[in-house]
């Protein structure tokens, strides 16, 4: 990590002998130029290739490796106080961010979603909720909804595509098949009993 501050340092120091140099002497240095200056010097070719080198150091990447758990648990922390809460209800009240972030997300929401789909406790959970008969009446409304419905239409198509799901099919199909054979030769072997039986009580019986 002391090979990037030494950089950053480097960087800070350039910036202010620049803006010394224009303010001739002055001891004030405009704070807000310094940062252009910075943010400039990072954005030419040269300062993203020393940016890389630095960042390419083994060193240095241990370094961000063991400081990442500080800056998680730094995250954590603000996000659960009282100023991060009322930060994020404030950015989620804006459309465009709640639909980006939802887009930058979906792909951890849907991983999430089928983990929790398969967790015990979470199907006895919604099993709860969908026990609850205001519940029911929401979703039983809410799928008799168009959009809902062409969803609903577009996943079974997806799912009876699968070959996983054909193969099932078919197999059960095969089973339900075997069993009517079954029923039927039983049927037939009964009535076929039953009708010579009926035969020799005939053939017996006095003229």
């Amino acid at each position: 990590m002391k090979k990037l501050y030494i950089f950053l340092f480097c960087i800070s120091l350039a910036a202010l002998s620049g803006c010394a140099q224009e303010a001739q002497g002055s001891s004030q240095v405009d704070y807000e130029a310094t940062k252009k200056m910075l943010v400039d010097l990072l954005k030419t070719d040269e300062g993203k290739k020393a940016i890389k080198e630095v960042l390419s150091d083994k060193e240095i990447q241990q370094d961000i490796l063991i400081d990442q758990e500080v800056i998680k648990q730094t995250i954590e922390k603000q996000l659960l106080s009282e100023k991060g809460q009322k930060f994020w209800q404030t950015l989620f009240k804006d459309p465009k961010f709640s639909v980006a972030f939802a887009k930058s997300m979906r792909k951890e929401h849907e991983k999430l979603m089928k983990d929790l789909m398969k967790d015990p406790q979470y199907q006895a959970e919604v099993m709860k909720i969908m026990q609850n008969p205001q519940m029911a009446e929401k979703l039983l409304s809410l799928v008799d909804t168009q959009p809902v419905r062409k969803e609903m239409k577009k996943v079974m198509l997806e799912t009876f595509e699968s070959p996983i799901v054909q193969a099932q099919i078919q197999e059960m199909l095969k089973k339900v098949a075997h069993e009517e054979i079954d029923q039927s030769i039983s049927k037939k072997g009964k009535e076929a009993s039953t009708g010579g039986g009926q035969q020799q009580q005939d053939s017996t019986s006095p003229q």
